[in-house]
C-alpha cells in the first residue's frame, strides 16, 4: 500500500467523522458511499454499504448488500484497516 492511498483513506474517514454522527451514520448516504469506497479500495467484496454503525471516532461497522460486515477503522499507525466480521 502506498503513501498516497493511505492519505486518501485517512481523508475519507476524516470526512466521515466530520459529517457522520453516531445515531445518523446509517442514515447519511455520504457516509455509506465513503465506506463503500474504502472497502472497495481494500479489494474486499461488498457491492454497496447499506447500513453503518459508528463505534467511535474513525471506527465503523458497515453492512453490505451481499450480507458481508466489515469493521473500518484507523489503527495506531494511522492506517485505515478493513476487517471482515
Amino acid at each position: 500500500m502506498n503513501n498516497r492511498t493511505q492519505v486518501c483513506w485517512a481523508a475519507i474517514l476524516s470526512a466521515i467523522a466530520l459529517t457522520g454522527r453516531t445515531s445518523q451514520a446509517a442514515d447519511d448516504p455520504a457516509v455509506l458511499k465513503d465506506l463503500t469506497a474504502v472497502i472497495a479500495l481494500q479489494g474486499q467484496p461488498c457491492g454497496q454499504v447499506v447500513s453503518a454503525t459508528k463505534q467511535g471516532e474513525n471506527d465503523y461497522v458497515a453492512s453490505c448488500q451481499d450480507g458481508s460486515r466489515y469493521r473500518i477503522f484507523v489503527n495506531a499507525q494511522g492506517r485505515v484497516v478493513v476487517q471482515k466480521q
